[in-house]
């Protein structure tokens, strides 16, 4: 038995989280405990959980918040590790989540890691080149000394398929509250700065992948401006990452053209100067008013909890 939970937060996941629910209830060994956190779905979500004998734990909607509600699923837990899965990833293979586990063993100093993340057999070119770019062939253990990754990149974390270890999360009060996004990037902040190591494992894989439009692209770039803006201190104790944004811009066209879908060139540059414009405006969002920011923003609820 794997001394681990795995925690789902779930809100209408429809076929998505059914076939989610059936490779993660699929997972060898077998036997761990797997948590459902349900924000009122509308849909049969809980019912699919509660088909593969999983645990539910139901909340308002309204109550919904990225770190909080991790938090909140963190006070009955009594494992060694917790793994966050999101509703929409597809773990691939029998063995993702030992896979993932598996360098807490070899790595006794990481306390939080994340799999590899592959596009939806749905995912247009520019989610693709996203997956592929962020997520390589080769894993990594890293801290605060070493070269690789540099600066701000050392916190990158996933929130669709991670794991901690449960009395880390505890020792620095859980997932932070009242965060718009990144809380998962938080963690892995703080345990850098605790001389604590963080890992990427490549051998751990899950499908993930999202087709936003250029709108949804400058909505979440906008909340990332906010998220850096709000968690200056990261930046400032780990460095920026200057250019980041504009190898990647050029890294999608090239990878557009590689694949020979040409006609999603214009929707690329339109898609980079988007994120580059909402994020510089999230980063200034004090002198927007909450109005305009709730408006401009993606996770809006975020914004409820300011008022």
């Amino acid at each position: 038995m794997m001394n681990v939970t795995v925690v789902v937060p779930t809100y209408n996941g429809g076929k998505l989280w059914e076939e989610s629910a059936r490779r993660l209830a699929e997972q060898l060994p077998t036997s761990f405990r797997v948590k459902v956190i349900d924000s009122s779905s509308t849909d049969n979500s809980r019912e699919i959980a509660y088909s593969f004998c999983f645990e539910v734990d139901q909340i308002d909607q309204k109550d919904f918040d990225h770190g909080g509600t991790r938090s909140y699923s963190l006070e009955d837990i009594d494992t060694e590790f917790v793994v966050f899965l999101t509703q929409d990833a597809l773990l691939e293979g029998r063995k993702a989540v030992s896979n993932l586990l598996s360098v807490f063993d070899i790595e006794p100093d990481v306390v939080c890691a994340y799999g590899r993340q592959f596009p939806h057999v749905d995912a247009n070119p520019l989610a693709q080149h996203a997956r592929y770019n962020s997520y390589r062939s080769n894993g990594y253990v890293t801290s605060l000394d070493n070269e690789y990754p540099v600066g701000f990149r050392k916190t990158f974390m996933s929130n669709s398929f991670a794991a901690y270890r449960v009395d880390f999360l505890r020792s620095i009060g859980g997932f932070p509250k009242h965060l718009i996004l990144g809380e998962d990037a938080y963690v892995a902040a703080k345990a850098l700065l605790a001389d604590k190591k963080v890992a990427y494992v490549a051998g751990a894989e899950v499908r993930h992948s999202h087709n936003y439009s250029v709108i949804e692209e400058f909505q979440r770039y906008f909340d990332i401006g906010v998220f850096h803006s709000t968690q200056s201190w990261m930046i400032k104790e780990l460095g920026s990452v200057e250019g980041e944004g504009i190898k990647f811009a050029l890294g999608q066209l090239k990878f557009i053209c590689r694949q020979k879908h040409y006609r999603w060139l214009i929707v690329s540059i339109f898609t980079s100067f988007a994120k580059f414009i909402g994020y510089k405006i999230g980063k200034n969002h004090q002198c927007l008013g909450l109005s305009l920011s709730k408006r401009l923003s993606m996770y809006k609820s975020y914004w409820n909890r300011t008022e």
